[in-house]
């Protein structure tokens, strides 16, 4: 049986411990909340964009922007997104056994000549460095409630390597926000735009229950088939617009993306702090017993002792 004394500098340091994790947890909570309602609201505007880009990608409006433009996918680039710290439980190891799966699946090699690789989050770069892939580019220090503004030097360089062909096509690994409880990885297809991928990508982002939830199942998507594509007059010429709209447009999905993510890693490392609380409370419990009873066993030797040496007297 362990000292009092070594007892009690492990129930010390277990309680201290228990006390940083509860605070943790608490911030994390409050961050948690902010960033959820912000990757919320912005749900019904991520909703009408990718319905926008979606029936542009399938009708004619004379005038095609560059980044709709469809060419063969020659070379791919990757964005995987995750933390900037730690402790966030499986948040980060999900994102990457995603993309390790995706990796192992595909029939097309992800090779150096055929793939680049972006990193958003101290995280991302670490494990790609691990992986011995070389990082084109890497985004940190994004924010806790990250603006449109700190986004877009991402969706910017996202933008101008497609258009300058550098890349055909552009998957991000990313988690989206369910609840929470529940957070899980999507790899999204952000270029190139096509209706299905769109449409896809809306059913995923779109809830299955909350105030949200019935919005965008009831309203997304369901007149774009058949004879009831929409028409659109775009004035003062489609050309002018669509140059200035679609890249916003564009923006706003990597924005939405981002949101997301931050919503997911604040969740996670609630979760992960509470874990790590309720570990410490019960820690606390057992060492407390452990110490009372070695606290007792020596008061009843010493009692022993004291009977035996006065009978040894007598």
């Amino acid at each position: 049986m362990q000292s009092l004394q070594t007892i009690k500098q492990r129930l010390r340091s277990v309680k201290n411990i228990g006390q940083i994790t509860k605070a943790m947890e608490l911030v994390a909570a409050t961050k948690m909340r902010k960033s959820q309602e912000v990757a919320l609201l912005s749900r019904p505007y991520a909703y009408v964009a990718l319905e926008f880009l979606a029936n542009l990608s399938r009708v004619s409006v004379g005038y095609m922007p560059p980044l709709m433009e469809k060419r063969p996918i020659e070379k791919t680039a990757v964005v995987v997104v995750a933390s900037d710290k730690g402790l966030t439980g499986s948040f980060n190891s999900a994102v990457f056994r995603a993309f390790e799966k995706y990796v192992a699946v595909q029939p097309l090699r992800m090779d150096a000549s055929t793939t680049t690789y972006i990193a958003v989050g101290q995280k991302a770069v670490s494990y790609l460095m691990r992986r011995g892939e070389t990082i084109e580019q890497s985004f940190v220090k994004f924010g806790d409630y990250t603006n449109i503004e700190e986004v877009r030097p991402l969706a910017d360089y996202l933008i101008s390597g497609y258009l300058e062909k550098t890349w055909d096509r552009v998957l991000i690994f990313y988690t989206n926000f369910r609840s929470a409880m529940q957070q899980d990885v999507v790899v999204r297809e952000l270029f190139p735009v096509t209706f299905e991928k769109l449409k896809e990508t809306a059913e995923e982002i779109i809830p299955q229950t909350g105030k949200y939830a019935a919005e965008g199942h009831g309203a997304l998507f369901q007149t774009n088939t058949g004879a009831t594509e929409k028409e659109y007059i775009i004035e003062p010429s489609p050309e002018a617009v669509l140059r200035e709209l679609v890249p916003h447009l564009i923006i706003m999905q990597v924005y939405h993306i981002i949101l997301e993510a931050n919503a997911s890693e604040h969740a996670a490392r609630r979760m992960a702090m509470k874990n790590a609380s309720d570990n410490a409370s019960d820690i606390v419990d057992d060492l407390t017993l452990e110490y009372n009873k070695s606290r007792q066993a020596g008061i009843t030797k010493e009692l022993t002792e004291i009977t035996a040496g006065a009978e040894a007297l007598s």
